[in-house]
């Protein structure tokens, strides 16, 4: 071999012990093609000899080592090249972009909060275009529902394009379909043009609006596991942002520009997005999973609709139990947030400046809980812990929830009831992510971005007969009871978790 390179010994027949010159040591098997590494050195020395390792085609990784005392002898490896070796540096290298990890990182959570203050600019104003357009309340609620369903379909779908094109090609084009969404948006405020048209024709491109899972995915390959839940919470600092920014510019704008503008500003600020995303997003943050693929050139890819490969996640070991609590304890607060504007007006008596205060101090908690509270509880409390201490809140503020008369005592109670849907969510996702293979975050991240759309789906619905039949005590007495129930199970049954298999 040439120097700097490994040196190829043997000492059992057909089995052959690479030994590079960096003190890594690394086993192949020749013929066969389960890949499994093992890297005592994980410095970045390690990722070059890995590199050179890989230029040794039809070899395998494999966890063996040569009993003691064994002959070693220079083989004669006439199928094997080292040519491959820079092309394949190169192109691991390549893969990174010219970003290093924690700036890759910090652009991820500014694209978030990019995209999160367009979406609730949008938000602000829908309303009263959709009134300007003549649309009742029936109408209105058609296009909610609307973009509920195309965002539940296209969840699992974008996460799986996601897994096989890479964080990239994600990232580009979550924000080309927001930015034709808000096109669509700008020229339903025409009066000359079909407006109604416009309006439901805008929500079309939702479905592959996924930037939060696209960003989810990447923190999740580029954060040690054991960093992985407060590397996802900080993710909360970006829709706090967004809610209090998107609200703010979205009034604002629309009161001093007309209704149009916030329309624009958004579109503008999602070509922006596409482009940062395309010259500065890696092509790929997996890169665990690209040497594994390499290993295999004749591997073939399943389809990104194949809806069996994306379901079979679900029946992983431990992954359904997660996700079932996921979707079930979130959901009665879910209901409650959905009918949140219907309460604010009838229960509460609030103007809508003061329900625009107090969606800001949700914001705000959000963005504490998120970017502060589950850092550090992360780091002293294992996920099993938080997931049930989540539960467990759900439990307590459910019965005052159900009994509240008055907007001061909801104050008091939302401090407990975003901790419960933060922890939730983040906890959940960290979970689900280290119970599946490197190669399949991006793919759970989007079903587990499905919850939100499902809930919005069926909450108008739902909500407004339990509301319409029951009023607003409903609410906290079906979390109460649901959240009773999983607690009690969370508590005879220990929670598996699998770690991150990418590590």
């Amino acid at each position: 071999m040439t120097a700097g390179g490994p040196t190829v010994e043997s000492g059992v027949p057909g089995k052959t012990l690479v030994r590079p010159q960096c003190g890594c040591k690394i086993r192949f098997l020749l013929g066969l093609s389960d890949v499994e590494r093992r890297a005592p050195d994980p410095s970045p020395r390690w990722l070059c000899c890995r590199a050179q390792v890989r230029g040794f085609r039809r070899s395998t990784v494999l966890s063996y080592r040569p009993p003691a005392g064994a002959a070693h002898f220079q083989p004669v490896l006439p199928t094997m090249h080292r040519t491959a070796a820079p092309r394949a540096q190169g192109q691991s290298l390549s893969r990174m972009g010219t970003l290093s990890k924690p700036r890759v990182i910090l652009l991820t959570y500014t694209l978030t909060a990019l995209e999160f203050t367009s979406l609730f600019m949008q938000f602000s104003i829908l309303p009263y275009l959709s009134r300007r357009l003549g649309l009742d309340s029936i109408m209105f609620g058609y296009l909610q529902t609307t973009f509920g369903v195309l965002q539940l379909l296209g969840g699992p779908v974008f996460g799986r394009f996601a897994d096989q094109r890479g964080a990239r090609a994600a990232f580009s084009l979550s924000f080309l379909s927001a930015a034709a969404l808000y096109l669509l948006l700008a020229a339903a405020c025409i009066p000359s043009l079909p407006g109604v048209v416009l309006l439901f024709a805008s929500r079309l491109p939702s479905v592959l609006m996924h930037t939060l899972p696209a960003a989810q995915m990447v923190i999740t390959d580029l954060s040690a596991p054991e960093d992985r839940s407060a590397a996802l919470g900080r993710l909360g600092l970006c829709f706090g942002v967004g809610i209090i920014l998107g609200s703010l510019l979205g009034g604002t704008l629309s009161t001093n520009y007309g209704i149009h503008c916030p329309a624009i500003i958004a579109l503008v600020a999602n070509l922006l997005g596409a482009v940062l995303s395309f010259a500065y997003i890696p092509v790929s943050t997996k890169m665990a999973s690209i040497h594994a693929q390499d290993a295999h050139p004749g591997t073939s890819k399943a389809s990104v609709f194949d809806l069996k490969a994306i379901t079979r996640l679900l029946l992983l070991p431990g992954v359904l139990p997660v996700f079932l609590i996921k979707v079930a304890s979130g959901f009665p607060s879910g209901l409650f947030m959905i009918m949140f504007s219907i309460i604010s007006m009838d229960f509460f008596q609030l103007e809508a400046a003061q329900a625009g205060y107090l969606m800001s101090f949700l914001g705000i908690l959000q963005m504490v809980t998120q970017g502060l509270v589950l850092g550090w509880l992360s780091r002293h409390f294992s996920e099993e812990a938080l997931l049930r201490a989540s539960v467990l809140v759900f439990v307590i503020v459910g019965l005052p929830m159900a009994l509240m008369t008055s907007v001061l005592h909801f104050c008091l109670l939302m401090p407990g009831l975003v901790f419960s849907l933060c922890t939730l969510n983040v906890v959940t996702d960290s979970m689900l992510t280290k119970s599946v293979s490197a190669t399949d975050t991006g793919t759970m991240l989007g079903l587990c971005a499905s919850v939100q759309p499902l809930t919005r789906t069926l909450g108008p619905t739902l909500g407004g007969l339990l509301y319409g039949r029951f009023g607003v005590p409903i609410f906290g007495y079906v979390q109460l009871a649901i959240n009773l129930f999983i607690f009690l199970v969370l508590w005879r049954k220990t929670m598996p978790q699998k770690r991150d298999k990418a590590g």
